[in-house]
């Protein structure tokens, strides 16, 4: 496979990414997956765990996974809907708000490290454009 091929540079670029969120991440106690959970859930308002998935692009069963593992951590809290008792409400605790504030500074730090390489203007530039090509319709 060509280098120069781009799902050659992304995989690779997001490998290298991980490499910095992963430790990133570890004195918070969660990894990659569980912050983007987090993340979603940081909303002011609560989300069903199917709604969060939606927003993730995840199938159902991985987050039921990821939402246990957080609630074993103490991060989140699940309630039934009030509208619809079928529905969980996630939510995150105390402790999973201010493990998410700290997490976010961390991942911060990573993607600046991550970017550092670039001039300021083509870093933006970088993150415009790949935030245009996931949001843009399938098809």
């Amino acid at each position: 496979m060509s280098k120069r091929r781009l799902g050659y540079l992304l995989k690779h670029a997001n490998l290298r990414l991980t490499d910095l969120t992963g430790p990133a991440l570890e004195p918070y106690g969660i990894d990659g997956r569980e912050f983007a959970v987090l993340s979603v859930l940081g909303t002011p308002e609560p989300l069903s765990q199917l709604e969060a998935a939606q927003r993730l692009g995840i199938d159902r069963t991985t987050m039921v996974a990821l939402v246990d593992a957080l609630e074993r951590k103490g991060l989140v809290g699940r309630r039934p809907h009030p509208g619809d008792r079928r529905k969980n409400m996630v939510e995150p605790t105390g402790r999973g708000r201010e493990t998410l504030a700290e997490a976010t500074r961390a991942v911060d730090a990573a993607e600046a490290a991550f970017l550092a390489v670039l001039p300021e203007e083509d870093a933006r530039l970088l993150k415009d454009v790949l935030e245009r090509l996931v949001r843009a319709p399938a098809g």
